[in-house]
C-alpha cells in the first residue's frame, strides 16, 4: 500500500502533536514522582476514564479480534468480554478503595496490606513480574501486531519502521509523564475510534452491505458444519464455533480467576494507575464505569464487523510473513485493499494512535513499578524528588529496550493472550479476598503467584492439553485453577496472619466494609458503612448495562432491530439503578491523606 504525500504528512503531524504534548507537561511532571507518575492525582473522570479504554484499544485489538472470530466465530469474542464481570466488580467494589489507599502503585499496596519480610520480598518480586516480564509481555503482542502491520501496508523494512515508532513514542512519554499519557490518550482515542468505525462501513460495503454479509457467512456455515458464526454464544454441545465448555469456563471461573493486565480481579496495573490519578473517588469510581461500559459495550463492533467481511472477502485466508494463512491479518487485509486512497493516512493515523496509547501507558506504568517499587524501595529511599524523576526517565527507557528485545520472539497475539489468562489463573481470588478478608497474608499471594506461574506454564509446556483440542485454553485455565487454589489455601492457613499493628494500619486506611474485617474493626474507632449489598445490586446492574449494550448494538447492526431495541432498554433500566445507586455517597470513612 502506498501513502501519498498528503498522507506522509498527516502521519508526520500527528507524531508532532503528540510530541508537543509532551513539551508542554514537561516542567510540570518533573517536580516529584508523584506528578509524573499519577499526574499529581488530579484527573478529572472524563480523563482517566477515557485514558483507560484508549489504552485496551491497542493495534493488537482488532488482529487478535480478527483471529478470535475467524476460529470461534462472534462467540470467540467471550474470552475477553467474560472479564466485564471482573471489571464491573472493580467498579463498586474496589475502585473506591484503591484512590483511598494512598498509594502511588498497586505494587505499594502490598506493604500496606502486609508486613514484615514476606511483605517486602513479595513487593520486590511483584514490581519485577509486572514491571519486566507482564509489562514486557503485552509490549512486545503490541509491537508484533505492529509489525504485521506495517508488513502489509508499507513497503518499508517492519524492524526499523517499528523502533522508530516505538522511539517516538517513548520521548513524548519519557519528558511529558502521566498528563502526556493521559491528554494524548483521550486524542488518540477520537482519532482511532473514528477510523476504525470508518473502517467498518467501508468493509461491510465491500461485500454488498449486511444482508450480503450475512449470506456469505450463511455458506461458510454450511461448508464448516458447526452451527451459526454470527451466534452470540454457542448454541450447545461441540459443535458450534465455540465449544460450549470453553464458554461456560470463561463466564464460571476466568473473570475471577485469572488475573490478566487490566481486567484484574480487584484492578490492578494500568487501571489501578488511573483510579490513583483520579482527582476524587467518585471519580475513580465513574471512571472505572465508563471504562467498562465503552471497553466492552461501544468497541468491539467496528472490529467485529471487520472480522466477518473478512471472512466473506478472503475465504482462503491471508498469507502471512512465514508463508502461511494468518487470520489476524484479514483485518489489515481488508484496510489495504478496499479503504479509499483518500483515507489511508487517516487510517494510519489511527493504527498508530492506537499503538501510542498502549506503548506509552506501558512504558510509563512499567517505569513506575522500576521506580518507586524497586529502586526507590531497595536502592535509595532517601533521595530527592528530582532525582527520583531523573531516574524514572532512565526507567522509561529501560522499558522501551525491554520491549524491542521480546518483539523478536513473538509470534501470535491471541496465543500471547491465552498463555497470559494461564500463567495467573487461580490467583483472582487473593487478590479479591486480600480486600475482604484479614487472614489473607503474604504468603498466601506469594504461593498463589508462584503455583500459577509453574502449573499455567507446566500445562502450556507438557503437552497434558493438546494444543489442537478445541477446549484446550479452557482445561490449562481449570487445572491451574484448581492446583493453585488448593496450594494458597494449604499455605494461608499453615502460616500466621498479619500482625495485629500491620492490619489495624491497612483497616484505618481503607475502611473495607463486610464481616470479613470483624476482628479488627472492633479495634479501631468509626469502623466503615456496610454497603456491600448495594455495591453487589450495582454488580448485577453494570453487568446488564454492559452486555445490555454490547448485544443490543450487535443486534441492531446486523439488522434484528427489535430484539437490539429490547437488549437497549435493559441497558437503560440498569444504567438507571446504578445512577441512584451513585446519587448517594460512594463510601465513607476516614482516608489518610495519601502521599506523592
Amino acid at each position: 500500500m502506498a501513502l501519498s504525500p498528503l498522507d506522509i504528512v498527516v502521519v508526520v503531524a500527528f507524531f508532532a502533536i503528540n510530541l508537543s504534548i509532551g513539551l508542554w507537561y514537561a516542567r510540570g511532571s518533573g517536580k516529584n514522582i508523584g506528578e509524573y507518575f499519577l499526574s499529581g492525582r488530579s484527573a478529572p473522570w472524563w480523563l482517566t476514564g477515557t485514558s483507560m479504554v484508549a489504552t485496551t484499544f491497542a493495534v493488537d485489538t482488532p488482529l487478535a479480534v480478527t483471529g478470535f472470530v475467524a476460529q470461534n466465530g462472534i462467540a470467540g469474542n467471550w474470552l475477553w468480554w467474560n472479564m466485564a464481570a471482573s471489571g464491573i466488580l472493580t467498579v463498586f467494589f474496589f475502585a473506591a478503595l484503591w484512590r483511598r489507599s494512598g498509594v502511588l502503585t498497586d505494587v505499594e499496596f502490598i506493604e500496606l496490606r502486609y508486613g514484615g519480610k514476606p511483605a517486602s520480598a513479595l513487593r520486590g518480586v511483584r514490581a519485577v513480574y509486572q514491571g519486566v516480564l507482564v509489562n514486557t509481555i503485552i509490549m512486545g503482542w503490541v509491537n508484533l501486531a505492529m509489525v504485521k502491520i506495517l508488513s502489509l501496508t508499507l513497503h518499508v523494512p517492519t524492524l526499523p519502521a517499528l523502533y522508530v515508532c516505538l522511539v517516538l513514542t517513548a520521548l513524548y512519554v519519557t519528558i511529558g509523564g502521566f498528563w502526556s499519557v493521559l491528554v494524548t490518550d483521550f486524542l488518540q482515542f477520537i482519532v482511532k475510534m473514528t477510523m476504525a468505525i470508518v473502517l467498518a462501513v467501508v468493509a461491510v460495503a465491500a461485500v454488498g452491505g449486511i444482508a450480503a454479509l450475512k449470506g456469505g457467512l450463511a455458506v461458510i456455515d454450511a461448508h464448516r458444519g458447526n452451527g451459526s458464526i454470527l451466534a452470540f454464544a454457542p448454541l450447545g454441545g461441540d459443535t458450534s464455533w465455540m465449544p460450549l465448555t470453553t464458554f461456560l469456563v470463561f463466564i464460571g471461573v476466568s473473570w475471577w480467576a485469572s488475573s490478566y493486565p487490566g481486567a484484574e480481579p480487584g484492578g490492578g496495573s494500568y487501571i489501578a494507575q488511573r483510579i490513583f490519578a483520579s482527582r476524587s473517588e467518585k471519580d475513580a469510581v465513574l471512571a472505572t464505569l465508563f471504562f467498562n461500559v465503552a471497553h466492552y459495550a461501544l468497541r468491539p463492533w467496528p472490529w467485529i464487523l471487520v472480522a466477518l467481511a473478512a471472512l466473506v472477502l478472503y475465504p482462503h485466508g491471508v498469507i502471512g510473513a512465514n508463508g502461511k494463512p494468518d487470520p489476524e491479518l484479514g483485518y489489515v487485509q481488508t484496510m489495504v485493499d478496499h479503504l479509499p486512497v483518500a483515507l489511508r493516512g487517516l487510517m494510519m493515523a489511527g493504527f498508530l494512535a492506537a499503538y501510542m496509547s498502549t506503548i506509552g501507558t506501558q512504558l510509563n506504568l512499567g517505569a513506575s513499578y522500576l521506580t518507586n517499587d524497586l529502586y526507590r524501595r531497595f536502592v535509595n529511599r532517601d533521595a530527592s524528588d528530582r532525582h527520583y524523576v531523573a531516574v524514572s526517565r532512565l526507567m522509561t527507557v529501560v522499558a522501551l529496550i525491554l520491549a524491542a528485545v521480546v518483539t523478536l520472539f513473538m509470534t501470535s497475539v491471541g496465543e500471547a493472550w491465552k498463555y497470559m489468562l494461564t500463567l495467573t489463573a487461580g490467583v483472582g481470588l487473593v487478590m479479591i479476598l486480600r480486600w475482604y478478608w484479614w487472614r489473607i497474608n503474604a504468603w498466601s499471594e506469594i504461593s498463589a503467584l508462584a503455583a500459577s506461574a509453574i502449573v499455567g506454564s507446566w500445562c502450556y509446556l507438557s503437552g497434558i492439553v493438546a494444543g489442537d483440542d478445541p477446549n484446550a485454553t479452557a482445561k490449562r485455565l481449570l487445572i491451574t485453577v484448581a492446583a493453585t487454589t488448593v496450594v494458597w489455601l494449604v499455605v494461608t492457613f499453615a502460616t500466621k496472619p498479619e500482625t495485629e499493628a500491620t492490619l489495624t494500619r491497612f483497616y484505618e486506611r481503607v475502611r473495607p466494609a463486610g464481616s470479613g474485617w470483624d476482628p479488627i474493626a472492633r479495634l479501631v474507632p468509626g469502623g466503615s458503612e456496610d454497603r456491600l449489598g448495594i455495591a453487589l445490586l450495582d454488580w448485577f446492574a453494570g453487568l446488564g448495562l454492559v452486555y445490555g449494550t454490547l448485544f443490543g448494538i450487535g443486534r441492531i447492526v446486523l439488522g434484528d432491530v427489535v430484539q437490539g431495541l429490547l437488549w437497549c432498554l435493559l441497558a437503560i433500566v440498569c444504567g438507571a439503578v446504578i445512577a441512584r445507586s451513585l446519587a448517594k455517597p460512594v463510601v465513607s470513612g476516614t482516608a489518610t491523606k495519601p502521599r506523592v
